[in-house]
């Protein structure tokens, strides 16, 4: 692990940040309940034929969903027994959901694990609150809080016992749909290391305090204040957002954001669960929920296959095939086939990090080039036998207009090793035009188990071939050779997060033909449109600290292909960037964990 030294809050701007190398309910469709929608919206094609089904719908949730009232006795006894086996469980095998039904909950500290989702099931956050914290903090890895991977919250109101929750997180932990009424804190206790994260469709009364975090990307949100910057400090549809600086200090400040629809949810209307499915919007600014009845689409439970682990690929496809959606509960599922979603409007929802695993080489999951696909909520890990593909969003030329209801790819997270050997040569395809992908975290592991320049594999990150592709929080790193390739049209990226591989064996390893190393995000040759906002590269070869990358970014040298505030950096000077993108930008220099920027491009 690099040794950096520590700075006090007060100058943490110069604090260089980085993790260690460290029963069931018989089921006749029920039309879609629209929620404060026009007419146009196209939810309806979410509606499954009414008839009876071989596979019911609707049921029990299981037993790693807990669900409390305000009635509840011992819920704090229960959350503290869910954090002690979670605490340090990086790559467990449990997963949990749980979940607070409307009303107030006083005096209570959920201190989030591994694998942990918090929730509340009112229709809008403030139908849920909480009198105490929902914590994340790093004491399980001496202040470090940068592997605290895999945990949410979402969809509650939190007034904190100090007036500030603290929620020092890393990749895949996001932060939706909350409302603190006081300050959020990203450091962990102490201000050690700290490195995430994400937040969208939330309202911070008070400041948010990043501290040591050294880049963030909040979208479509609402802050009081923003207390300070590192490296790359991303914002998007945020009232309240600091003015754009970078990279002095490094924010980056859209207005609104282009195209966003929220992540669907679960909820109760009275006693029964229903998933509600936000609707679409163009140039999005603060919340959806401020004001009123939220806009969108609400189905009953019933039009949902609920999946415990144990189940097949072949009755997940059954159940698609009825024209049920899919609630994977939960647990871990083996796939011996694709999950393949052919209908438009199906919703695929993970609760709890849901966990997918495919076996013998298999694709994880597919979908058809339809509309209005929703994926969201759960992890697919790779399996020993090299699949060439995990996760496919439309196939192979893909070229329908979906741009009224586009698919959206939301908190799915991608990992190749670490929870054992893994293979994949790309891990994420996306084919369909106009899909969205909000908030990933594509990891080849750096550690773990199963962890080797060969032993996890895995050439490529994501691959975008669809045109008109949009990506709000893109987190993708290690991968042999691209991290991210995009050969659509008109694609845009907002926030990108990268490391490269660490464990290259020497420079030969990583040789690009006659170019040093592959750019961790790469525009292809063929592409005449594009543009990307507050983007970052970073490097620790710590294997050989000699090696050379030639750029973080190659793009074609057009007028139509723009990037807005890139930097890369070198980690203690563990190898080196000869430039930024293309041949523009400054080299890294030395042992210096400093950043070389680039405002604009060209």
């Amino acid at each position: 692990m690099p040794h950096f030294p520590t700075d006090s809050p007060d100058s943490v701007r110069s604090l260089p940040a980085r993790r260690s190398v460290l029963g069931a309910m018989a089921a006749t469709a029920a039309a879609p309940t629209l929620l404060g929608l026009s007419s146009s919206a196209s939810a309806a094609s979410a509606a499954p034929v009414a008839q009876p089904r071989a596979l019911p719908g609707g049921g029990d949730l299981g037993p790693n969903v807990i669900v409390f009232d305000p009635s509840t006795s011992g819920i704090q006894t229960r959350l503290d027994e869910v954090f002690r086996q979670q605490e340090s469980a990086q790559f467990g095998t449990g997963r949990y959901a749980l979940l607070f039904k409307p009303g107030t909950y006083n005096g209570l500290n959920a201190q989030l694990g591994f694998y942990t989702s918090i929730a509340g099931l009112g229709l809008s956050p403030d139908d849920t609150a909480i009198n105490g914290d929902v914590t994340v903090d790093a004491g399980w890895f001496n202040g470090n809080a940068t592997q605290n991977f895999w945990r949410s919250a979402e969809n509650l109101a939190l007034t904190p016992v100090s007036g500030t929750n603290r929620w020092a997180v890393a990749q895949a932990a996001p932060f939706r749909r909350m409302h603190v009424r006081g300050g959020l804190n990203l450091a962990p206790t102490g201000y050690g290391w700290a490195s995430g994260g994400y937040i969208a469709d939330s309202r911070i009364d008070g400041s948010v305090g990043p501290y040591s975090q050294q880049q963030w990307y909040t979208r479509d949100s609402s802050v009081g204040g923003w207390a300070n910057a590192v490296w790359n400090m991303v914002f998007s549809g945020v009232q309240g957002a600091p003015a754009q600086s970078f990279p002095n200090p490094p924010y980056t400040t859209l207005d609104t954001t282009p195209v966003s629809r929220e992540k669907p949810f679960l909820y109760l209307n009275g006693s029964e669960y229903r998933v509600f499915l936000p609707e679409r919007r163009a140039n999005a600014r603060g919340t959806t929920w401020g004001s009123g009845t939220p806009r969108g689409t609400s189905l009953p439970l019933t039009q949902f296959y609920v999946a415990k682990p144990g189940v097949t690929a072949a009755t997940l496809n059954a159940a698609l095939t009825q024209g049920l959606h899919l609630l994977l509960t939960p647990g871990i599922y083996h796939l011996d086939q694709p999950i393949q979603v052919n209908r438009a409007g199906t919703v695929v929802l993970g609760l709890g990090y849901a966990t997918l695993i495919p076996d013998n080489g298999v694709t994880a999951l597919r979908t058809a080039d339809v509309d209005g696909v929703r994926l969201a909520g759960f992890l697919i890990d790779a399996g020993p036998v090299n699949s060439s593909t995990l996760l496919e969003v439309g196939p192979t030329g893909a070229s329908a207009n979906h741009s009224a209801n586009p698919t959206t790819v939301q908190d799915v997270f991608i990992r190749i090793g670490g929870a054992g050997a893994g293979k994949a040569t790309t891990s994420m395809v996306i084919n369909s035009r106009h899909t969205i992908i909000d908030h990933t975290w594509v990891w080849r592991a750096d550690h773990g188990t199963g962890v080797g320049w060969e032993t996890n594999r895995a050439d490529y990150g994501i691959r975008v071939n669809g045109d008109d592709v949009l990506a709000t929080g893109l987190f993708v790193e290690h991968f042999n050779k691209y991290d991210v390739q995009w050969y659509g049209q008109r694609g845009r990226t907002i926030f990108f997060q990268n490391e490269k591989a660490y464990d290259a064996p020497n420079q030969a390893a990583i040789q690009n033909g006659s170019v040093k190393g592959y750019a961790a995000y790469k525009v292809a040759d063929s592409v005449t449109t594009h543009e990307g906002w507050g983007l970052g590269s970073y490097c620790y070869y710590n294997v050989d600290p000699t090696i050379v990358q030639h750029n973080g970014f190659a793009a074609p040298n057009t007028p139509g292909v723009k990037f807005h505030d890139l930097l890369v950096v070198s980690l203690g000077g563990q190898g080196q960037y000869e430039h930024v993108v293309n041949e523009t930008g400054a080299p890294t220099s030395g042992t210096s964990t400093v950043p070389s920027t680039v405002v604009s491009y060209p």
